[in-house]
């Protein structure tokens, strides 16, 4: 079918959705919703069999509904009706919860049902389930959905008559003065209800060190206390913050923005306050707690499981800042220390890495100074895991992967990651050459002329498409939930196989050989001097391109084409 998919934004699920319905054989155009007559001429161009729209701010006009199938995805079970839909499931508690695919009408939610799939909703942030659990069931609804478009027989379910048997709640935008947390008053677990609901947009808006702040994140501290509201500590760059009978740690902020003052994006909490941040303790958690300790949230953490080592992290939005890297480091030569034979490298539920921190980027006083900083630190680390020849390291990706996250994903004997992860091995479209490595690493395991057609295209790869390729070995069809534990299992497999020590024989030889033929300081050193040149020109496109992302703001016409 030729299917037009329409959304705000090519977000995680209208990238997962494109990549899936190509991986059918569907024809698929991607179109930006906002301007209803290029949206006409696009559908006149291209002549859809049905329009998809996995996400969408704005209505779709009627001139273009009336002519042509158009399928919304919903993120409610069937009879939920309101643009605050999965936010109020998660501040009201609710555990289980479900994704429709309707037919646009005139009134909003409310035309007939093509497919319905339903999904659970453990206690994790909007934008983890979202682009987890609710990415699941709607990738489900909407296969469904398009299949039975296709069949030409099925007859959508009507939101109304003898044959509907749901309630129909329709609920209106969730706004700040609904998400506000009274912190002498709230118990822990309403605030990380609604901490949860508000991430990773809009935030909860509030007061904090003097200014209005939106709050970003939370998680439950289960040892420090103190004055509600109060701040108490910080840890990896968030803030511990006092409820009424606990405590959370928020880590990142991002301030209110004043009337004609410059735009304001998400930082880690203590770069964001800076000097308006208290004097305060900071409240380190051990990297590899002793049994029975209960040291609360923290981005990085390592356990052994016999001779499997497991080294998590999750930083928000998968975006990894030379702070972030540099403690990674850290932590990954702490596993080398141990004794294990296999090193499990993420392992966790959401993002695996979006590589450097664009967000902190934008906010240094040198944005050149702080990509080439934060480039460098990434390369620190990836070099570090290809010169692994003592033991295997898998990296396992429960979440989605880009640029030099993907790369870093890469430099490890397997990758394998879950059935609904999204990949991007590109740098493009953020007008970079890219580093990690990438020149080593891709054509090594998809092929000179397959890595090029990827970072050229610049298209995200399904996790099927990505095993068929080479780019990854193996797919776990799992739940999110599931993914940590499933490959904490096939790693104690790995590590007990009889090749497993040939194995890591092997690789030593192949990493002495591919030194002698070409070092990887030289694959460094000509992949960081394209960069160097695209960080510290200023008229570079990286610059405008990078400022676009963080301010979510259009990518000028025309620059693309000059990277």
């Amino acid at each position: 079918m030729r299917i037009l998919l329409l959304a705000s934004a090519f977000n995680s699920l209208s990238q997962r959705l494109h990549a899936e319905l190509r991986d059918r054989r569907h024809q698929v155009e991607f179109q930006l919703a906002g301007d209803d007559e290029e949206l006409s001429a696009t559908v006149a161009r291209f002549r859809p069999d049905v329009l998809l729209a996995p996400m969408l701010r704005t209505a779709i006009p009627q001139e273009v509904w009336s002519e042509l199938t158009c399928l919304i995805v919903h993120p409610g079970p069937p009879g939920d009706r309101g643009p605050s839909s999965l936010d109020r499931a998660i501040q009201d508690g609710r555990t289980e919860w479900g994704v429709t695919v309707l037919q646009a009408e005139a009134e909003m939610d409310a035309g007939p049902v093509w497919a319905a799939e339903p999904c659970g909703l453990p206690e994790h942030g909007k934008s983890d389930l979202y682009r987890n659990e609710v990415s699941d069931a709607a990738v489900a609804a909407a296969l469904l959905a398009v299949e039975r478009v296709a069949s030409g027989t099925y007859v959508p379910q009507p939101q109304h008559g003898p044959g509907w048997r749901r309630t129909v709640r329709t609920r209106p935008f969730l706004r700040q003065h609904d998400r506000r947390i009274d912190w002498a008053a709230d118990p822990t677990e309403t605030v990380l209800r609604r901490l949860r609901a508000a991430d990773s947009q809009p935030g909860v808006l509030d007061e904090l060190c003097g200014g209005e702040w939106f709050l970003h994140g939370g998680h439950r501290e289960p040892l420090l206390r103190g004055r509600p509201g109060e701040l108490l500590a910080t840890r990896a760059g968030a803030v511990c913050r006092a409820t009424s009978d606990g405590a959370v740690w928020i880590p990142e902020l991002r301030r209110r923005r004043t009337p004609g003052g410059p735009a304001t994006f998400k930082l880690p909490a203590v770069t964001a306050l800076g000097a308006l941040l208290p004097p305060l303790p900071e409240a380190l958690a051990p990297l590899m707690p002793d049994e029975g300790e209960r040291p609360g949230w923290s981005d990085i953490g390592y356990r052994e499981d016999g001779p499997v080592g497991l080294l998590r992290f999750a930083f928000p939005g998968g975006a990894m800042s030379t702070e972030h890297c540099r403690r990674l480091l850290a932590a990954y030569r702490f596993a080398l220390g141990r004794p294990t034979s296999v090193l499990v490298l993420g392992g966790g539920r959401d993002f695996f890495s979006n590589g450097i921190h664009l967000n902190v980027i934008e906010a240094a006083q040198d944005p050149a100074a702080e990509s080439w900083a934060n480039i460098t630190a990434m390369d620190d680390l990836v070099a570090e895991v290809l010169a692994t020849t003592d033991r295997l390291v898998v990296s396992a990706l429960g979440g989605n992967a880009a640029a030099g996250g993907m790369m870093l994903a890469l430099a490890a004997d397997e990758v394998w990651c879950r059935a609904g992860s999204v990949l991007n091995p590109h740098y493009r479209l953020m007008g970079l050459y890219g580093s990690e490595y990438w020149t080593y690493t891709l054509p090594r395991r998809v092929g000179a002329a397959e890595a090029g057609r990827l970072t050229e295209q610049a298209l995200p790869v399904s996790a099927a498409a990505a095993e068929r390729i080479g780019l990854v070995d193996r797919v776990l069809d799992c739940g999110p939930g599931e993914f940590g534990a499933n490959a904490a299992h096939l790693a104690g497999l790995l590590a007990a196989s009889p090749a497993a020590q040939q194995r890591i024989a092997a690789k030593k030889a192949v990493r002495e050989a591919d030194e002698r033929a070409k070092p990887l300081a030289a694959y460094r050193e000509e992949e960081l001097a394209v960069m160097r040149r695209q960080f510290f020109t200023p008229e570079s496109p990286y610059h405008a391109l990078r400022s676009a992302f963080v301010h979510k703001r259009p990518v000028p016409a025309g620059l693309l084409a000059r990277t």
